[in-house]
């Protein structure tokens, strides 16, 4: 039955999104179903503005770019569990791999009968004051879902985050530093916890350290030539403290973007910390892989991520 569940939410995460954002450019049949609502995450302007000029790109394979709007797309089941999730696509903080990751995610989610938000966040180098901009929205959107626990059915000690590449830095950063101010409050949902109650972090990108800090999200975040305090204060295994909540990894040890020893160091610190994890390292299977490549071990991870989940009391 549960090879059964997982083909049907492998065949739903192949189906195209189409874009109804008011800064959105809607390029072929790809983009943001228009059945699907969006909530943006502030309700007036958007700090350390004026970021991108003119409308959201985005291309025929669902990444996006020009990101002025940051918001929240919610996939709602017909019969919600109590669980949501908010979900964040990599993209080395230059671009958001939102039709590879997080919208056939966000899919299989809501099949299982989880309310799966989808992060459609500021990206640090299109013109913003400060480079913490992903970190504000992911932030802010953690505290709005919360806040839209009744609305939504959702139980506010069961709210998760699942981040992938630069996503899962971003979701690391969240879970690890919730108690940071990474913006002023500006309304009620404010004064809420931004701790996520458990995290899953796939092929992340969490070190900012050498000789593992080459990726693209290094740079867009802390430039080429960041100073040692700077890399520190963004490697996310070097947040992780009491609480931390509960951690999901999996990642391959081919990975040639996101080095496995990310999931390593990261794995080590929780364990130190004395926090629950559950790590999956996958002999093969690259990078970007969403859901899981057909035919290649890292297609199992949705099915342990369920497992994972449930025994942790987070998944009915």
């Amino acid at each position: 039955m549960r090879k059964i569940k997982l083909i049907i939410a492998l065949l739903i995460a192949g189906i195209t999104v189409s874009a109804q954002s008011r800064h959105s450019s809607i390029n072929g049949n790809h983009g943001i179903p228009e059945d699907l609502k969006q909530l943006s995450l502030w309700s007036n302007a958007v700090p350390d503005g004026p970021g991108p000029l003119g409308a959201e790109k985005i291309t025929a394979s669902g990444s996006i770019t020009n990101i002025s709007n940051p918001r929240l797309i919610v996939h709602q089941p017909v019969k919600p569990n109590g669980t949501a999730i908010l979900v964040i696509s990599g993209g080395g903080y230059a671009h958001i791999e939102m039709g590879k990751e997080s919208a056939p995610v966000a899919n299989w989610l809501q099949s299982q009968g989880i309310t799966a938000f989808e992060l459609i966040y500021r990206l640090p180098q299109e013109g913003w004051k400060t480079t913490d901009v992903p970190f504000q929205d992911a932030q802010r959107a953690m505290k709005i879902i919360r806040s839209l626990a009744g609305q939504y059915h959702i139980n506010p000690d069961k709210i998760g985050i699942l981040g992938f590449s630069a996503g899962g830095h971003l979701a690391g950063i969240t879970a690890t530093q919730s108690n940071k101010r990474f913006y002023k409050p500006i309304d009620a949902a404010d004064a809420l916890s931004a701790r996520p109650d458990f995290a899953g972090l796939i092929y992340p990108v969490l070190t900012m350290l050498p000789p593992f800090n080459k990726t693209h999200a290094k740079k867009s975040i802390l430039g080429k030539t960041p100073a040692k305090a700077q890399e520190e204060a963004y490697s996310v295994e070097l947040q992780v403290n009491s609480s931390t909540p509960v951690t999901f990894l999996a990642q391959a040890a081919d990975d040639p973007i996101s080095p496995v020893n990310n999931s390593y160091l990261m794995n080590t610190a929780l364990k130190k910390a004395g926090i629950p994890v559950e790590m999956h390292i996958f002999q093969t299977g690259g990078h970007a892989w969403g859901m899981g490549k057909s035919n290649s071990p890292t297609a199992a991870w949705p099915a342990l991520f369920e497992v994972w989940v449930k025994s942790c009391g987070f998944w009915k």
